[in-house]
């Protein structure tokens, strides 16, 4: 039997344990509506509170400062078209990097007028180029990601900040690549995560807006979370979400250095057993549980497929569905080679077992299918 190795955390984490049990534990507790007045509803609303709590602290903000939303795409979504509303008078432009998430693309479009800034080989956004655009007029919103999805590298949100809050711009960060796994840096005024990216339960994700920044919900609005996600909550999953943050955040720092070392030792492996390949992402300035690769002569899918034969979960960003067959546009953005594209990434069950046996197997299954197109 095949020993399976899973290396997607970075498209979703396993359950953490703390968030399992607090999953079953809730369920029995905080099944009620929070919004009602009689004791089951009570229950569920100090639950709630609670979860909030832990969450807010976990991130950097006060619990009034944090809302609650059914995915960290919801968040994005309902939160950039906030921010952006509540700004229409200042003008319609949201300034972005070429390589954000396509939710926070699709919520840029929707929001207003979409201004994108290029970034450079790395994944890094051009510093002057997104500075002029944050300080022309009729700017609403700048969206930077905390770090890059499909290549780790880190962006210079600090920096970004100084020049947002400079040009009188909030600055919306999607943080979900970061949260769990690496600092955010402060100075935001809004950020978004999701739960099942540190081993909390999908479906749950978060939206912190620093007091301050204003909003403005584009849809009707109801009682809950001040209209920015409408519907019951499921509190069971969001206090499974919280015990997950809290305790990854326990586990961050040995777990980080492990990985970062990890990935360094097939970041040099992978350069050095395989011809024509092109490891992307900055070697340093990124995250500490991701790399990605792209091989010459080989197609993505095909190499993601051979992978999974072998035990091996991985992800590729060749492209984005295998129904549009369009490259990934993070990597087409970077200029660097699309073909034959791998990410691996590393959860808190990874082992140093799995990254040599993949470092092991890689180079002869890129070999196998260059040989099979006749390269």
């Amino acid at each position: 039997m095949i020993q399976r190795a899973y290396l997607d955390a970075a498209s979703s984490e396993p359950l953490h344990p703390a968030a399992r049990e607090m999953l079953l534990s809730a369920v029995d507790s905080g099944w009620a509506d929070p919004a009602r007045l009689h004791h089951e509803g009570r229950t569920a609303r100090l639950l709630l509170d609670n979860a909030r709590a832990v969450l807010a602290e976990s991130v950097g903000v006060r619990p009034d400062e944090l809302y609650l939303t059914t995915s960290g795409t919801a968040a994005i979504h309902s939160g950039l078209a906030a921010v952006a509303a509540a700004r229409r008078r200042i003008g319609p432009t949201v300034v972005h990097a070429a390589v954000e998430h396509s939710a926070v693309l699709h919520a840029a479009a929707a929001a207003g007028t979409a201004v994108e800034v290029g970034v450079d080989q790395l994944g890094r956004i051009d510093r002057d180029a997104f500075e002029a655009e944050v300080s022309k007029p009729g700017v609403a919103v700048a969206a930077l990601q905390s770090a890059n999805h499909e290549v780790g590298t880190r962006q210079p949100i600090g920096w970004a900040a100084e020049v947002c809050a400079k040009a009188g711009v909030p600055l919306f960060v999607d943080g979900a690549a970061s949260l769990g796994h690496d600092v955010v840096p402060a100075g935001w005024s809004a950020l978004t995560g999701s739960a099942h990216k540190w081993g909390g339960p999908a479906g749950v994700g978060l939206l912190a807006v620093r007091k301050g920044t204003r909003l403005a919900p584009t849809w009707p609005v109801d009682e809950r979370e001040d209209g920015l996600s409408p519907g019951h909550p499921d509190v069971p999953a969001i206090l499974a979400a919280a015990a997950a943050l809290q305790a990854r955040l326990t586990e961050a720092d040995e777990l980080d250095k492990q990985h970062r070392a990890w990935i360094d030792e097939l970041r040099q492996r992978v350069a050095a057993d395989i011809s024509d390949v092109e490891v992307v992402g900055d070697p340093d300035d990124r995250l500490p549980h991701v790399l990605t690769f792209s091989c010459l002569y080989v197609d993505g899918e095909a190499l993601v497929t051979a992978l999974d034969a072998e035990g091996f979960a991985v992800s590729s960003g060749s492209a984005c569905t295998s129904s549009t067959l369009r490259p990934s546009h993070v990597l087409a953005a970077m200029g660097v080679l699309t073909h034959g594209n791998i990410r691996v990434s590393l959860g808190r069950t990874s082992t140093h077992d799995e990254v040599d046996r993949f470092a092991t197997v890689l180079p002869g299954l890129v070999r196998r299918i260059r040989a099979e197109v006749g390269m």
